[in-house]
């Protein structure tokens, strides 16, 4: 996604070099629990007293699947298997846990899968997937591959209600080293397209544009970010026209 047009100024350009990045808190204490991921939250946190061998968490972007796979890491000293590592992970045998993310992208080995998760069901071998996607939208060549997938005890993630997004904004302004007034996170919640990876790239820009304009994130920032967000989607015009006063 192409990266958010900042006023081109002097100042602006100082500011910038010397933005830190941050790093989003991925600990225990920090994931939010809601409705939408209590369930995917509770079986991490039920490790290592699991049924079946094999967990899949699907959601969209942004929505809490590597926030999961950390807690899960960290619990289980589970090891994050690559691409091109399947095969021989599988090949390897052995108990240790694995975490293997983002499984329905192209361009994994299918064949390398099948054989893991086939040693996972073999020796109980306690392995977490991630994906984007529900099973019968994955690309794949072959049903052998799908029908152990299918094994997996799986869990959705997903955002359910203004409580968990307003949560979910306060903790990346958080992340971010920001406070923000309550007004402008409700503000947001009303007005914002209603997913985990807006409410991310609304946060990015936001801050982004109040180090521009040297400020605190303000009602009129929200509302400048909102309009941007609204533009980049390709939103048509007839939208609601968002207020713009800034707050006194």
């Amino acid at each position: 996604m192409t990266s958010p047009v900042l006023p081109e100024d002097a100042n602006t350009t100082r500011q910038l070099a010397l933005e830190l990045e941050h790093v989003p808190a991925q600990g225990e204490a920090d994931f939010l629990v809601g409705d939408g991921n209590a369930l995917a939250h509770g079986r991490i946190m039920a490790f290592p007293q699991w049924s079946e061998p094999v967990t899949l968490l699907v959601g969209p972007a942004k929505s809490g699947k590597s926030h999961l796979a950390r807690i899960f890491a960290d619990r289980s000293s589970a090891r994050f298997a690559g691409v091109n590592e399947l095969e021989a992970l599988a090949t390897q045998g052995g108990r240790g846990p694995l975490i293997v993310e983002d499984v329905d992208q192209l361009g994994y080995d299918e064949v390398g899968l099948f054989h893991l998760l086939n040693q996972s069901l073999r020796e109980q071998r306690p392995i977490l997937m991630t994906a984007r996607d529900e099973i019968a939208n994955w690309s794949l060549s072959t049903d052998d591959v799908r029908s152990r997938v299918r094994r997996a005890t799986a869990f959705t993630l997903e955002l359910t209600d203004d409580i968990q997004l307003s949560q979910m904004l306060v903790k990346l302004f958080r992340d971010r080293q920001v406070t923000v007034d309550p007004k402008i996170i409700f503000y947001l919640v009303a007005r914002m397209e209603r997913s985990s990876e807006e409410a991310v790239l609304l946060a990015d820009l936001m801050d982004r544009l109040a180090l521009a304009k040297g400020s605190a994130v303000t009602r009129a920032i929200a509302a400048e970010a909102l309009d941007r967000r609204r533009i980049q989607r390709g939103a048509s015009g007839d939208e609601q026209d968002w207020d713009r006063q800034a707050d006194e």
